[in-house]
């Protein structure tokens, strides 16, 4: 589908119910060989560098995989997507697809924790990576060097939600031969769309809010015409794809994607709103509240806010405190993922994974998830718990105990 607003291409993206016997939904194809008419014809398989003209073989791709794809780069304004089997995966191949030994890479200093320790361990294949002030912007030239090959970018950041100026940044790699690959989880096409704000590559953890039931692991990137083939062909390399039911879930959830991002942006407002009142709470991290510093950018490149933001306790309270706060929890889950129905919660340490000085004299920082309990619900289970957090550090002056690495 090339047309439309988005709530209708939502619906209607990467669907051909006419190629299905009506169906609206495709099959579920779980498949591994494809069988040829002939030798002719699976010779002209084999000479498709990208493996995209027919079937070829299940790890190329099914039509299952080829709906899901066609419907996100439809929905991002993409050129093509491909799939892979996590949004790490599909992190890793968007890199892997452009550095060769000898490059330099910038990527930002927020990254999503995993993105950070599979660009540490890039020097082990003689590729360098700096990590930069997520409010670089245009300065961004200052940093870029004759071997620079590529700038991550991810923003909102994960856990401390730093906006980037995107356009400044991708205007001038764009004009220095920089690639610009960037993760667009947080938002999704929903709420803003990478490409057309310069990026070269769009990564997902369609896991989180595209497939949005908590019940898939699933990865994605959006490629333009340019950066479709060496991402393509890094994923072939690579290995790289996702499980027929993965996929399904993938498109299932981009159906709704609208609605329930929507929904997400309301809670996840109100609660923050809410939890910036409470006390104990020094400062709450979310982009589309005004006097958050990266509100101004939010509100020029993006059309709403996911329901993830960060909760920042005031330093007088230990890891002890934090620890009872979150056993107190009924609502809220202790989990690691977001984007599903569920409301979660994580404790997420900005000093152990950012460039020294980023986090120094803070408190204590809580990643929240808001899902679709009813908000006052929510409102007391989160409010409970940070009352008996207080009145624990004021009855009780406790030594912090050690805390043991994860």
């Amino acid at each position: 589908m090339t047309g439309g607003r988005m709530e209708t291409r939502f619906v209607h993206a990467g669907s051909h119910p006419r190629r299905q016997q009506g169906y609206v939904n495709p099959p579920v194809h779980r498949a591994s060989t494809v069988l040829y008419e002939n030798v002719a014809e699976m010779a002209a398989s084999q000479a498709d560098p990208l493996k995209r003209a027919m079937p070829v073989y299940g790890r190329f791709g099914t039509p299952t995989t080829r709906a899901f794809e066609e419907a996100l780069a439809d929905l991002e304004r993409g050129h093509a997507a491909v799939t892979t089997c996590s949004g790490l995966s599909a992190i890793t191949t968007a890199i892997l697809a452009y550095v060769r030994a000898g490059d330099h890479i910038l990527v930002s200093d927020s990254v999503y924790v995993p993105t950070r320790k599979f660009c540490d361990s890039l020097a082990g294949l003689a590729v360098e990576t700096e990590y930069y002030d997520p409010g670089a912007g245009a300065a961004i030239r200052d940093l870029i060097r004759p071997d620079t090959r590529l700038v991550y970018l991810e923003s909102p950041g994960s856990t401390t939600f730093e906006v980037q100026n995107v356009p400044a940044i991708t205007e001038v790699c764009r004009s220095l031969g920089v690639v610009t690959v960037i993760d667009n989880t947080w938002a999704t096409p929903a709420f803003c769309r990478p490409l057309e704000l310069g990026a070269d590559v769009v990564v997902h953890s369609a896991t989180k809010y595209l497939t949005g039931h908590a019940d898939s692991i699933l990865g994605a990137i959006v490629c333009t015409e340019e950066s479709h083939a060496p991402v393509r062909q890094a994923a072939i390399r690579l290995g790289q794809c996702a499980g027929a039911d993965d996929a399904y879930l993938g498109l299932r959830g981009l159906r709704t994607l609208g609605v329930r991002m929507r929904h997400h942006h309301d809670q996840a407002l109100e609660l923050a709103r809410w939890a910036g009142e409470q006390e104990g709470v020094a400062s709450v991290l979310h982009p589309a509240l005004p006097g958050d510093p990266g509100h101004e950018l939010w509100l020029r490149d993006f059309s709403g806010a996911a329901g993830l933001f960060g909760l920042e306790l005031e330093p007088r309270f230990d890891s002890r405190s934090v620890d009872a706060l979150l056993d107190r929890l009924r609502l809220f889950g202790l989990g690691h993922s977001y984007g599903g129905y569920e409301s979660l919660i994580v404790p997420s340490d900005p000093v152990s994974h950012r460039l020294p000085g980023t986090w120094s004299a803070r408190g204590p920082l809580l990643r929240v998830h808001v899902g679709f309990e009813h908000l006052d619900d929510l409102k007391a289970d989160l409010g409970a718990a940070l009352r008996a957090m207080h009145s624990d550090v004021v009855g009780h002056r406790r030594p912090e105990r050690p805390r043991t690495g994860q």
